[in-house]
């Protein structure tokens, strides 16, 4: 009887042992899955993110998957098709946008490096193609990556669109895998940093 009371204490306080160590597990992986939420969906040059985002009526969280997406944040990165910097903008993209923003000021396309420049240039890129297929994220990113041209004529095919303004379907797994990581990065960044 004795052995029996025994056992049964032994095996209530294993148990007890146990919820505390679930419970501290769980408190422990809630306060990293926060870190590792904001290390892998970063918030990086908030200074132009903000202001570009604020000046071109973008959502900030949206500009952030785009620069993500297209560099990881790294200023100095450079396709193979030679875009540049945070948001991978072309030499031709650069001329057409300095073209509209910038026309007088003193830049090239070496400018594209500095993270304010290219920010600057890329918001206001990304606006354009918002503006240009009312503001479905999908639609504009598949033009910010694979050109209006390309785009326009997928519109104007049923097989792809439905409304003749926004894109159903990618035929191209280039662009389907672009739409959709800016697309569920957009989603992350909400679901992250509008709960904080």
């Amino acid at each position: 009887m004795v052995k029996k009371n025994m056992l049964r204490r032994v095996g209530k306080t294993a148990i007890l042992v146990l919820l505390l160590l679930a419970l501290a597990a769980t408190l422990l992986f809630t306060c990293f899955r926060e870190r590792i939420d904001h290390w892998e969906y970063p918030m990086k040059y908030q200074e132009y993110v903000t202001y570009y985002a604020d000046k071109y009526s973008i959502d900030p969280l949206m500009l952030y998957s785009f620069i993500r997406t297209e560099s990881n944040f790294n200023p100095k990165a450079e396709s193979n098709a030679g875009a540049r910097g945070l948001m991978q903008i072309t030499e031709v993209t650069f001329d057409w946008i300095k073209s509209k923003i910038a026309p007088t000021e003193d830049l090239t396309f070496d400018s594209l490096y500095d993270p304010e420049t290219n920010i600057r240039f890329g918001c206001y890129f990304v606006s354009y193609c918002l503006l240009r297929y009312q503001d479905d994220l999908a639609t504009a990113a598949a033009a910010y990556h694979s050109g209006w041209g390309t785009v326009d004529e997928l519109l104007a095919q049923p097989e792809y669109s439905a409304d003749g303004k926004t894109l159903d379907h990618y035929p191209y797994p280039q662009m389907r895998q672009y739409v959709k990581k800016i697309t569920e990065s957009y989603q992350r960044y909400q679901e992250i940093y509008s709960a904080s």
